[in-house]
């Protein structure tokens, strides 16, 4: 694969971060670029403040809208950006346009091209066993000198078996890194991140869908041209239709095609 890594300097940096978000599909979105969140990041970890980065999606943004708990986890975050192309046309028809698509499947990469630049240590958490770990593989080899503290797939319900929880929280705590990588899901990723950051406040955390599995080579990701046409979805439900026709098909797509609806008739109203 080739290093499509941006080059990330200070004249990335925004203005202020969660001080002018957009809202769109029920939660709020910073309008940032990646090099943008990348700088952020840096800059907050070189203040010793941590933070947690959630990237919603159309689906993400569907549950926020049906449950309050949810949009005020979205909500607490320090950086919420958009994976997803409905959301940045949606933004663009209110007229308050996000710059780009941020993908936590994108951020896996440059943040740790970043990481490996300023030797700041990344632990990775989720994926099947073995996926994690080719995942580290993947990433040392793009960026030499990436140091990789440590790698964690738990099993499945792991949140409430409170010896499960202790081992991982262990794991970090010892690891110390700076960026932490959570790839569960939303909302299991997120809401583990509310945790875990008790241990670790000057950490950043990512909650990254199947960045990680991605990463890994274990799962195909769609072509960018697809990413970039609000197209990627179609990808994974050929891929895995039997686990997403239902998520894709009968909630998303509806859901998405009302909220372009409701941006363009407030639009021309």
């Amino acid at each position: 694969m080739a290093d499509s890594t941006p080059a990330f300097t200070t004249a990335a940096r925004p203005a202020a971060a969660g001080a002018d978000r957009v809202p769109v599909g029920g939660v709020r979105l910073d309008p940032l670029t990646e090099a943008q969140v990348v700088a952020h990041v840096m800059d907050a970890l070189e203040r010793g403040a941590g933070g947690h980065v959630v990237t919603p999606n159309v689906d993400i943004c569907r549950a926020a809208t049906r449950d309050p708990s949810l949009r005020a986890l979205i909500d607490a975050a320090e950086l919420v950006v958009a994976d997803g192309m409905p959301l940045v046309w949606a933004s663009r028809l209110l007229g308050r346009p996000l710059p780009q698509r941020v993908t936590g499947a994108d951020l896996i990469w440059s943040l740790t091209g970043e990481a490996a630049a300023r030797g700041l240590p990344v632990f990775l958490v989720g994926g099947p066993p073995g996926v994690a770990e080719a995942a580290r593989d993947a990433l040392c080899a793009r960026h030499p000198g990436l140091v990789v503290a440590g790698v964690h797939a738990p099993p499945y319900g792991f949140e409430t078996d409170a010896a499960a929880m202790a081992e991982l929280r262990a794991r970090l705590v010892d690891a110390r890194p700076s960026l932490v990588f959570v790839g569960l899901g939303f909302p299991r990723q997120d809401r583990l991140i509310a945790v875990l950051r008790r241990d670790l406040p000057g950490a950043w955390f990512v909650g990254c869908g199947a960045a990680i599995a991605f990463a890994s080579g274990t799962v195909r990701r769609a072509p960018g041209w697809m990413g970039d046409h609000g197209l990627e979805w179609l990808f994974r439900l050929v891929a895995e239709p039997r686990r997403l026709a239902r998520r894709y098909l009968i909630d998303d797509l509806p859901f998405a095609a009302r909220l372009l609806a409701g941006c363009l008739i407030r639009r021309f109203r």
